[in-house]
């Protein structure tokens, strides 16, 4: 049987205000995201204005900007900030004994 969690590394490898990618086979990437306080986050590495990377964005408190167009995009809801409308699929993401783990359904589901 396969577990219900993804052992992706040690939380200690995604930068701090930074990211790392995940990718899914057949699928898009996984953004995973560290903010400055140490909260792990995960996304579909997409904007959902322009489909740019949200991984290769600038990581302040709870958002990332996209690298795009600068649409700043909550880590903890997926959804597009102020006045821009969109959301980007959010993965459940826990750590345990410092390791990052993704929920395997929402991962496959957000990449498909």
């Amino acid at each position: 049987m396969i577990g219900e969690w993804l052992d992706i590394g040690w939380v200690d490898e995604i930068p701090v205000r930074g990211s790392r990618t995940v990718q899914v086979t057949g699928g898009g990437d996984i953004a995973v995201f560290r903010t400055g306080d140490g909260k792990v986050f995960a996304l579909a590495d997409r904007c959902p204005h322009k489909g740019g990377r949200l991984s290769q964005g600038i990581v302040h408190g709870g958002a990332v900007a996209c690298p795009l167009h600068n649409w700043r995009i909550a880590l903890d809801t997926g959804e597009a900030l102020g006045e821009d409308k969109g959301c980007t699929p959010v993965i459940p993401v826990k750590v345990s004994g410092g390791r990052v783990l993704l929920c395997r359904t929402a991962t496959m589901k957000a990449a498909a």
